[in-house]
């Protein structure tokens, strides 16, 4: 539990925290609690600078129990591993039986507080309150994070100790609450990176597939030994949500050996060493080279300070990974450069740009699609830049063809029945696996569809839990994550699923897309969105009774730490890819527009539907 420090300053005596500059500035903590009657909601000053630490402060003799409650609300936002001072304020038992790791629970403001007067009198030896607010989201026992609403009331009991005379907490609730702006404060967004279980990169003939590094990102204390942490998160194996589609390299029983001294911190040459006990000891070389692209992929997200990261265990080196070799390994999507952008042209055509130029020329691409064999309303390209996909003008058919001179384009692969435009198909998808994905907007047979390389009969991807009619469809590189807008009741919503295959069957594989959740649950519109980071997505969108804006989102529907991109009216498609050196584009006004880092909006040419590959 915690205080949200946003307003106006405590007027009572010191308490609580205290803030701390280079170690030399204390500050008492903030938060207006009146000496008597009802307990109210926590002012609070404004947010803190991400580098002040925060240090909690113990009860005072005789504090009252309305001190007691504040006073361990604002110890909970402390930079202490283990809340030593927020202990304080529980009784023995209490205590022993907390578990603070078990939940965050994340509030719109600072928790309120309201007396119980049926039970409640000083003069008496017990007390209790109510700790009340707005739930945003909470984190759980695994460091993943969920969007939340609704209220918040949990009851928090005090009673007076006989022999000492003072009073402590007994009863609370498990977990921790505190305030939006204190949680930004207090906790960091990590990617943590897996293997998926059953897709490999599309390799070139006669090469192997590599393994696709999947991000799954949770939160992790700011200030409380954050490497550390991260590593040990990430040996204790993914999410539940990433579970049944992902894989560790890690041995399971893996830990950090016991007997290191110290927190983990990278040498003068910026390499990582990492002790582990003895079930790692026995893992081949291709094995371990897999944990350490995990750790260093893993590190890399969190800081620029680690090349290197060595495995080591009973004080035998187990393997060395740098940077360079890493991506040998495994492959991400962050780690791809796209070779072109591509988009439709005034003649219908698709042509492209070379990726992250200033050029404003498009060529058409090579093949039958690139010369305007049918008049096109939007594209798609496989992410080897091999082959594509386009949608007719009337957005009933579904061809795909060959990037190569002379090559023919044939019959559609996929007709629609629906009536009007926007009962047809959606834009396509490529995945990693090379596998074409679509969805077919007729009310009357509305489905998400794959086609096994772009081709051969269109496989029904079973949706339980969809509720509503798909409006746009968009496959991560992971090949494990799908982004698809759903319409229902005027509402268009960003949901982010899983894709989970069953191979058994000895036929085509069944395809599921399960655990989907919003991703924007403050949008009442999602009008454009696209992939921008192994677990970023830009989304195009508007507030109720807003106006249009461009912002970022965490697959798990959390905000990062990314600046805004500039804003530009009238967005109706935007594109991104997963390296996120590479400008955003977007399709507005009639024309294709980009943004370079740092500048604004810049014309590049006229055209519609741009497109990275993917």
């Amino acid at each position: 539990m915690g205080v949200d420090r946003e307003g106006s300053g405590r007027r009572g005596p010191a308490r609580g925290v205290a803030y701390a500059v280079c170690g030399v500035v204390l500050l008492a903590g903030c938060a207006s609690m009146p000496d008597g009657g009802d307990l109210r909601g926590v002012e609070s000053t404004p947010r803190q600078d991400p580098q002040v630490r925060v240090f909690a402060m113990p009860p005072q003799e005789d504090d009252p129990p309305t001190d007691i409650v504040q006073g361990f609300l604002e110890a909970l936002t402390s930079d202490e591993p283990h809340y030593e001072t927020a202990r304080k304020y529980l009784t023995g038992d209490a205590a022993k039986n907390w578990r603070p790791g078990q939940s965050t629970t994340v509030l719109a403001g600072g928790a309120g507080t309201e007396t119980d007067h049926s039970g409640s009198r000083e003069e008496a030896n017990d007390y209790s309150v109510t700790l009340t607010g707005t739930r945003v989201a909470t984190v759980d026992a695994q460091q993943s994070y969920s969007p939340d609403d609704g209220p918040y009331r949990e009851s928090v009991h005090l009673t007076r100790d006989d022999k000492s005379g003072q009073w402590r907490i007994d009863v609370l609730p498990q977990g921790v609450v505190m305030g939006k702006s204190d949680f930004q404060r207090n906790y960091l967004a990590v990617n943590r990176y897996y293997f998926a279980s059953n897709t490999a990169v599309k390799a070139a003939a006669g090469a192997s597939p590599q393994p696709t590094a999947v991000a799954d990102p949770v939160y992790v204390r700011r200030r409380v030994d954050p490497m550390t942490q991260v590593v040990r998160s990430l040996i204790s194996g993914p999410t539940s949500l990433l579970g049944p589609v992902v894989r560790s390299s890690f041995p399971p029983g893996t830990e950090l050996d016991k007997n290191a001294v110290g927190t983990l911190t990278p040498d003068d040459r910026d390499k990582l060493t990492v002790p582990l006990n003895d079930r790692a000891a026995r893992v081949g070389a291709d094995r371990c080279d897999e944990m350490a692209a995990q750790l260093l992929f893993t590190l890399q997200n969190m800081t620029q300070a680690v090349d290197e990261v060595e495995l080591r265990s009973g004080g035998e080196k187990l393997c060395s990974l740098t940077e360079d070799r890493a991506e040998t390994v495994a492959t991400r999507g962050s780690a791809q450069r796209p070779d072109y952008l591509y988009f439709v042209d005034d003649e219908n055509r698709v042509v492209r740009i070379a990726a992250g130029s200033n050029g404003t020329r498009p060529e058409p691409v090579p093949g039958a699609l690139g010369e305007g064999a049918k008049a096109l309303r939007s594209v798609a390209v496989s992410r080897d830049e091999h082959s594509a996909a386009g949608i007719g003008l009337d957005s009933k058919s579904l061809y795909v063809g060959s990037l190569v001179s002379g090559g023919s384009l044939g019959d559609p692969v996929l007709v629609s029945e629906g009536k009007t435009e926007q009962d047809r198909l959606t834009a396509p998808s490529w995945d990693a696996r090379g596998d074409l994905w679509i969805a077919d907007r007729d009310p009357d047979d509305s489905r998400l569809l794959v086609l096994k390389e772009g081709a051969g009969e269109p496989v029904e991807v079973r949706t339980p839990g969809l509720d509503g009619r798909v409006q746009a469809v968009r496959v991560a590189a992971d090949g494990v994550r799908i982004a698809l807008t759903v319409e229902k009741d005027d509402k268009r919503s960003l949901l982010i699923g899983r894709i989970e295959r069953d191979d058994r069957s000895g036929g085509e594989p069944a395809v599921t897309v399960l655990g989907l959740r919003s991703a924007t649950p403050e949008l009442e519109e999602v009008t454009a969105m696209s992939w921008a980071g192994d677990s970023r997505l830009v989304v195009v969108g508007r507030e109720r009774g807003g106006v249009q804006q461009i912002g970022y989102v965490q697959v798990d529907g959390s905000t990062p730490e990314a600046s805004v991109p500039a804003a530009l009216t009238g967005v109706k498609e935007i594109a991104a890819t997963e390296d996120e050196r590479l400008p955003l584009v977007a399709y507005s006004e009639d024309l294709i527009v980009r943004l370079p880092s740092g500048l604004q909006w810049q014309k590049v040419t006229e055209g519609t539907a741009p497109v990275y590959p993917g």
